[in-house]
């Protein structure tokens, strides 16, 4: 038999009970969800902004970083709602690689699920209880969503995931935003027909029982760029691209067309600084065409504290371990300017 059997995981009850959420939380949550559901629904027109770093490693430094976004939020509250990014899983396009918290807590030791389910919940709920800002992750196991269900504002399915139909039907069960990106390919139409399912009723197996969903109307669309078959990255994030967006999204049976660009990845060819110069050019686009402003409902921005990145184990506090990112103060800087432009 290839498998071989380490340990049973303890359930998401069993994680819940052992690290709770206080009543004050679910508040805050609730109400964060409902902004940002209006953001989608059209209802609100400040902008989303998803803004942390490539993968949350530390919980100290990432903790850090996500306190110091509540004075901003403060002060761009009219124009932008920024959900912090603490990403604790990192899918892995070998296999190899630290894929995140989640698995492996400690970047340095062996992985370890159990502790990593723990890491991963705890500093969601200690990020949240320290800034005020309910936060954003990404789904790279679906068996994982109870763990954080009632934790997340927004959640994110990766290139590789978005067309594996257990992602898909999974989301379909969530009642928060979730962003449906464009695949490595960059063919649209996979990413709006991952829309579509996420939207729609599904009956299926989740986590060992017989399940019914109701739809996501949440669900929506985020670009980040495309490999192309020869191996080069090409951009999706032009005015172009969102004009042909949004004519694909008018053919389609979908609700609440939205689109979230990222500015990193393939956007930017993994040239961090790039991001800068992306979201101006997003935030352009969207005072001059009336269109590309009701379909385009936010950015997600990779950054840090320290800017770059670094290997594991040189232990630079608040510098990325996978894909560089923007320091902090070009990010402060950016966020202040992505709210002048809304």
């Amino acid at each position: 038999m290839s498998f071989t059997f380490l340990n049973q995981l303890p359930t998401p009850a069993e994680i819940k009970e052992q690290y709770p959420v206080s009543k004050e939380f679910t508040e805050l949550k609730k109400q964060r969800d409902a902004m940002i559901s209006d953001v989608i629904t059209g209802k609100d027109d400040r902008l989303l902004l998803i803004i942390g770093p490539c993968s949350a490693d530390n919980e100290d430094s990432v903790c850090d970083y996500v306190s110091r976004l509540t004075k901003i939020q403060d002060d761009v509250k009219d124009k932008v709602i920024i959900i912090p990014r603490i990403y604790t899983n990192k899918p892995r396009t070998t296999g190899e690689g630290y894929k995140g918290i989640a698995s492996q807590p400690d970047p340095e030791k062996a992985p370890d699920m159990i502790e990593g389910l723990i890491a991963m919940r705890k500093m969601h709920i200690r990020a949240v209880n320290e800034s005020g800002l309910t936060c954003a992750d990404e789904m790279l196991y679906p068996e994982n969503w109870g763990y954080v269900e009632d934790i997340l504002s927004y959640v994110a399915i990766g290139a590789r995931s978005v067309e594996d139909q257990q992602h898909r039907l999974t989301v379909s069960g969530f009642d928060v935003a979730s962003g449906m990106k464009n695949p490595t390919s960059g063919d649209f139409s996979v990413m709006l027909n991952s829309v579509y399912a996420a939207q729609h009723p599904h009956h299926f197996v989740y986590r060992g029982y017989e399940v019914e969903t109701s739809g996501n109307p949440l669900t929506h669309v985020v670009l980040r760029g495309a490999v192309s078959k020869h191996g080069n990255t090409t951009t999706n994030y032009h005015y172009e691209d969102l004009i042909r967006l949004n004519d694909m999204y008018a053919k389609m049976d979908l609700l609440n067309p939205a689109c979230i660009i990222d500015t990193n990845h393939s956007n930017s060819g993994k040239n961090y600084k790039e991001q800068i110069r992306i979201a101006k050019e997003v935030m352009h686009n969207r005072l001059i065409c009336p269109e590309i402003k009701t379909l385009v409902k936010g950015l997600m921005i990779e950054s840090y504290i320290e800017e770059g990145s670094q290997k594991i184990g040189e232990h630079v506090y608040g510098k990325s371990i996978t894909d560089p990112c923007l320091g902090w103060e070009d990010s402060e800087k950016l966020i202040y300017t992505i709210a002048e432009m809304n």
